[in-house]
């Protein structure tokens, strides 16, 4: 039966106030200081169990180009100045390999949530067709070391190495860069490519260093505890094992299925569910993707997706996905408005409606697919699908249904602490032999403490010190004051976080036009003006802002864990017409030749 017929009228009123109490519920006054850093204070639990750390003598030479952040950023960023002919690169890299979170994220199940023809970056270039449409993270692994060894991005990397100070050397025209690792080198330029997904959280719960059994970090999975391996193999060492699993985000709804399909007994602990709608991964048939892949066609279905979310008017449909498909709906509604009836209210509330029909599907899907009732309603996610991230999966709700995993729902509450035995939650407590906390990573915290350190620029001021409480960029790219430097971050640029990869791509076509201008010019220095600088800021703020977690949407990273940005959230936003038009905008400064803006010393 097709669900959208069976689908009751909505009432948006008692929605909204259902999505209220809902949130209420799960505010806290501590906000993001509820969790603890895994790196800082758990350091046993941070270390790396993927690749050994291999002694080195310290670097003291100079680069062209140094990039710090051994992800998608500088992959592909090193790729493209390969390409243009800038070979002295540089990839300074915290994990042990390329990959960035890939590296890090080998828990079972892991696999890209976006379509892997446009998620993987440099299909075209290295000749790589994904092996299904939603690829596991050991592909996503060797693609980014196959970058890496395509465009010899490894000869000159510095891997389980974290960079501690950048300053800017006015006298030298130069950065110097220290590292953990004792290193002291330079480079003309810089790029940062830290991302928003490589410090671990833990929950801050009360007795969580008293657990006496095995516990660890989905980044940091113990598959000498669990038996398997990162591609798949049962994890025959937890047939005997009570597991409690702590979150229900983006990551357990991948894991979850693999332990309940191996644990003797898997609990797991939810504050608020995620919104799981259908995935329907399939292979990829080599003599479909023989046919498609024609010269330029990744460019051509990257523009193609955002031409099906919500402000764009594609005619087709490639990727058809969760993100395409609220993309129509919107769309649908929003046509659907007669001509002199089209504002800013009844817009808004053609989006409102179209999030609501697609969101009770979601939670009907949960209700319908979960064989125990109670189970099924306490999976329904009560906020509009853009309030987290909206996940997709034909496994997760299934799992509920295999006879050793309980659900242990908090209405909201979360887990109260943890003891020697277990976990406590509801006033019970669960006696388990492991925790898993996949409770991700920090995002909403300040650029320069992810980043472990604040790069100083002309007249030793600090990237914090010339933000203050705002960012300010050109293009999300170029900063006043820090010459030769380059952010690459969908901030104040394009702004798509549903395909980030796409947003990376583009700052490093940027970056390469900008470089190799700059190289042919025989300039020492290039950077944004002043005044460039506060218009394009004006610019950013002139929109909606970055609302997607606005103060209507349950607790989460989207909106500070319930606390808001403030004012912020005029700056921490894309173009304000939205990715396409950010897309044009920055095509047609680059294609022009003059990188209006920059000045060029």
């Amino acid at each position: 039966m097709n669900a959208a017929a069976t689908m009751p009228a909505i009432d948006r009123e008692a929605l909204r106030r259902k999505y209220a109490e809902e949130r209420d519920k799960r505010l806290r006054a501590d906000g993001s200081a509820q969790y603890r850093r895994l790196e800082s204070e758990f350091a046993d639990l941070a270390t790396d169990p993927y690749t050994p750390v291999t002694p080195r003598d310290p670097v003291t030479d100079h680069v062209t180009f140094a990039f710090i952040g051994g992800g998608f950023a500088g992959l592909v960023v090193g790729a493209r100045l390969k390409a243009a002919g800038i070979d002295d690169y540089r990839i300074v890299e915290k994990g042990g390999d390329f990959g960035g979170t890939w590296y890090w994220n080998r828990y079972p199940g892991a696999q890209c949530d976006t379509a892997s023809m446009i998620y993987m970056p440099l299909l075209e270039e290295t000749g790589h067709m994904p092996s299904e449409k939603y690829a596991h993270a050991p592909e996503i692994r060797e693609h980014c070391s196959r970058i890496g060894r395509q465009f010899g991005l490894y000869e000159k990397a510095l891997f389980h190495t974290q960079v501690t100070a950048l300053e800017w050397d006015e006298g030298a025209n130069v950065w110097r860069i220290e590292t953990d690792r004792g290193d002291s080198f330079t480079a003309k330029y810089v790029g940062l490519g830290t991302g928003p997904l490589h410090v671990a959280k833990l929950p801050g719960l009360p007795g969580i260093e008293t657990f006496k059994g095995k516990s660890f970090h989905t980044s940091r999975w113990d598959y000498a505890y669990t038996g398997g391996d990162p591609e798949g193999a049962p994890m025959d060492r937890l047939a005997d094992k009570r597991v409690a699993i702590i979150g229900t985000g983006a990551t357990a709804v991948q894991c979850v299925p693999h332990l309940a399909r191996d644990a003797k007994e898997l609990f797991v602990f939810q504050r608020t569910p995620s919104s799981v709608d259908e995935r329907n991964n399939i292979p990829i048939d080599p003599e479909w993707f023989a046919d498609v892949a024609k010269p330029g066609w990744q460019k051509a279905w990257l523009e193609n997706f955002v031409g099906n979310l919500g402000g764009g008017f594609a005619s087709e449909d490639w990727v058809q996905d969760g993100w395409t498909d609220l993309g129509k709906r919107i769309r649908k509604e929003i046509l659907a408005l007669p001509m002199d009836q089209r504002n800013p209210k009844t817009v808004l509330a053609a989006y409102e409606d179209a999030d609501h029909a697609k969101m009770e599907e979601i939670r009907q899907r949960a209700e319908r697919i979960v064989e125990d009732p109670e189970a099924g309603q306490k999976l329904k996610a009560w906020y509009r699908q853009l309030c987290k991230r909206p996940c997709f999966h034909d496994e997760y709700l299934q799992a509920f249904n295999e006879p050793g995993v309980t659900l242990v729902d908090t209405d909201g509450k979360g887990v109260e602490r943890i003891t020697e035995r277990g976990v406590v939650a509801n006033g019970v407590e669960y006696p388990v032999d492991c925790i898993v906390y996949a409770s991700g990573f920090e995002v909403g915290s300040a650029y320069t403490e992810r980043a472990g350190f604040d790069a100083r620029g002309r007249g030793g001021v600090t990237l914090s010190e010339h933000w203050g409480d705002t960012m300010r960029t050109l293009h999300g790219l170029h900063i006043h004051g820090f010459p030769n430097l380059f952010m690459v971050q969908p901030t104040q640029a394009a702004n798509l976080i549903a395909n980030v990869p796409h947003n990376i791509v583009d700052h490093a076509d940027t970056i390469t036009a900008v470089v190799s201008e700059a190289e042919a010019r025989g300039a020492a220095t290039v950077e944004t003006t002043a005044e460039a600088e506060s218009a394009w800021v004006d610019l950013i703020a002139s929109g909606p802002g970055m609302n997607l977690g606005g103060d209507a949407c349950t607790p989460g990273y989207y909106n500070n864990e319930g606390q808001g940005f403030a004012d912020r959230t005029r700056f921490f936003a894309g173009h304000p017409m939205g990715a396409l038009a950010y897309f044009a905008h920055i095509d047609a400064w680059r294609k022009s030749g003059e990188f209006k803006g920059l000045a060029f010393g």
